[in-house]
């Protein structure tokens, strides 16, 4: 105990300069100011990305089910028997019909490709918080025979469409004229704006009522497929073809995890990349440590001798200075958390302060999807972050405190 109290006290004491020799001091806050921006520039990037991914996974699933079964033809007949089956089996929340299909609106001479979103507003809650979303109107409002529609709120802008406007919806389906092939088209009335906050959905989708999409599509009694929402979505995958199999099969059967697995897995490879890379930001300020740890032991020459020939070991010289590169990899560190924390938790407000002072939208929605700057700050990712900070300053203390192990007493003397 005495022991580790006089290193760890000489250690202390050397990194607190003399006045009259503060450069020591100096540099050694330069090394810990540079473990200090690592660590923080680290801990806002991968922030940043959990907020992208768990804002995404969020959006995208307010929209769209866990999981889905359809036909292999496209169509399900008896999917009333089948819907009472599959909301019956453990882990399954929900389930509601669905009917979709690609069309083109048309309003005033504006046109635009969109997917259509047959929807039985009754039973939808139970899969998609789609409700939740709307800006203006009720799902509710999608009633049978009513011709009404809900569409996203940059698909209507690009429209120029409002509630209480009628616009016209067009299948890629014809039906047969003595002047040809027509495609098949309805008049509906806007009856809502939904604005889910990703440019991608909100520029293409529309509902309508499943009754409505059946009549215009010619399905009769049938369904595109029935949507499932789980009780734990990372379940989907296995739940999906149990249901499919209670159903006895034949049916095609697919979930979120596979439906955007390719965008998800690239937001975890990119943030892979981006922690190697920036982690050689904080490799680089740690080995700043090797320099300023080398100045320490030339500035301590005399003290070093003099500790030597009271009777102090080589290993405890080591362990002097090894405590005090461990100090300053502790402090730089810390410092980080603490600035990567606050300017992770306060990015939004700073990215809004910044475009209004600059007057430049940084994310724009159609390029990123949307246009606020999510962060998460995930405590194992600051635990790693910090361990392989402070394993790299403490790997940069161990050659100059060797160094100074190794000095000679009577030659340190000698040459001061």
């Amino acid at each position: 105990m005495m022991r580790f109290w006089y290193e760890g006290f000489l250690g202390w004491r050397y990194l607190r300069a003399a006045p009259h020799r503060g450069f020591v001091s100096t540099i050694g806050g330069i090394a810990m100011l540079g473990l200090c921006v690592g660590v923080a520039v680290l801990i806002v990037v991968l922030s940043v990305m959990n907020g992208f991914e768990q804002v995404l996974r969020t959006r995208i699933l307010s929209l769209t089910a866990h999981a889905t079964i359809s036909g292999l033809e496209g169509r399900i007949t008896h999917w009333r028997h089948d819907l009472g089956v599959v909301e019956k089996l453990p882990g399954i929340a929900g389930a509601s019909p669905y009917i979709e299909q690609q069309g083109m609106l048309i309003h005033r001479g504006q046109s635009a490709g969109i997917e259509i979103e047959g929807i039985d507003p009754r039973s939808e809650p139970r899969v998609a918080s789609l409700g939740d979303h709307l800006l203006s109107g009720h799902l509710s409002d999608l009633t049978p025979g009513s011709y009404r529609i809900i569409l996203g709120k940059d698909l209507a802008a690009a429209l120029g469409a409002h509630v209480g406007d009628r616009v016209v919806l067009v299948v890629a389906q014809g039906d047969v004229t003595p002047v040809g092939v027509m495609p098949r088209m309805r008049a509906f009335r806007v009856a809502g704006i939904l604005s889910i906050g990703m440019y991608d959905f909100d520029r293409r989708v529309a509902l309508v009522s499943i009754g409505d999409a059946a009549k215009l599509l010619q399905m009769g009694p049938a369904v595109t497929g029935i949507r499932l929402r789980m009780v734990d979505l990372y379940q989907a995958h296995a739940l999906v073809r149990r249901a499919a199999l209670a159903l006895g099969g034949g049916f095609y059967v697919d979930d979120w995890t596979n439906q955007h697995a390719n965008f998800f897995r690239s937001i975890q490879i990119t943030k892979h990349i981006l922690f190697v890379i920036l982690s050689l930001v904080v490799a680089v300020a740690a080995f700043n440590v090797v320099s300023t740890m080398v100045m320490v032991v030339k500035d301590k020459r005399r003290d070093i001798a003099i500790l030597r020939t009271l009777g102090a070991s080589p290993r405890s010289i080591l362990s002097v200075f090894v405590v005090q590169g461990s100090l300053i990899g502790i402090l730089g560190i810390a410092a980080g958390v603490v600035l990567g924390v606050l300017l992770a938790t306060n990015l939004e407000a700073l990215v809004r302060g910044l475009e209004a002072l600059t007057g430049i939208q940084f994310l724009n929605a159609r390029v990123y999807y949307m246009s606020e700057l999510p962060a998460r700050v995930l405590p194992r990712d600051v635990l790693r972050i910090c361990a392989i900070a402070f394993a790299l300053a403490c790997v940069s203390t161990l050659y100059p405190a060797w160094r100074a192990a190794r000095l000679a007493p009577a030659d340190s003397l000698r040459n001061d």
